[in-house]
């Protein structure tokens, strides 16, 4: 990792910490009562004080599951908690900041920032055959199989390459093997898997 790289971030940009994205799936059923009273708990435990008697009664008191309503004070808690590392900042440019970013302009900003964020193609098509090699200057590749591979790109690019067959099947099995995985962590509910 380069000196000048967050441990937040990769070659590929920054990354919303995910009890931030997760927040923001659900905060939409919190009221500005809830959100003030979760607000005011977290303030607490940040200085220190005990707040899980409070935290108890949010729970028991919101009609949010607990499920979500945990989402809720996690990413809450980190945005507070990277919000404080923040130097001081002026209170009229902080004004100006919010009014920016969560304000009538925050639509047109998203699109243009995500356009300029750093990203790679995505997979538009793929085509595949499988060939065999029948004449050529090496005896070990005649007759051998292998499956020629073509994928277009959304850039518009189109990638060629070829794969041995024992290859392809080692593929194949580690697709397999990690769907079956992921199949098996649903199943014992250690991993939820949410819209």
């Amino acid at each position: 990792m380069s000196s000048n790289q967050t441990k937040d971030s990769s070659f590929l940009g920054g990354r919303i910490p995910p009890e931030i994205e997760s927040m923001s799936k659900y905060l939409k059923d919190v009221d500005q009562e809830m959100f003030r009273k979760i607000l005011k708990a977290l303030v607490s435990s940040i200085e220190g004080r005990d707040c899980r008697e409070v935290m108890k009664s949010i729970a028991e008191s919101s009609v949010i599951p607990e499920e979500k309503l945990s989402h809720i004070v996690a990413g809450m808690y980190r945005v507070l908690t990277e919000a404080i590392r923040i130097p001081t900042i002026h209170e009229d440019f902080i004004t100006d900041f919010a009014s920016v970013v969560f304000g009538s302009r925050r639509a047109a900003l998203e699109a243009v920032t995500s356009q300029h964020d750093p990203h790679l193609p995505t997979l538009d098509d793929l085509r595949w055959r499988v060939d065999v090699t029948i004449s050529t200057s090496s005896l070990a590749r005649a007759l051998q199989p292998s499956v020629l591979m073509q994928m277009k790109l959304s850039d518009g690019s189109v990638q060629q390459f070829e794969v041995p067959v024992s290859k392809f099947q080692e593929l194949r099995y580690n697709v397999a093997l990690i769907l079956k995985e992921m199949n098996d962590l649903e199943k014992r509910s250690v991993l939820k898997i949410q819209d």
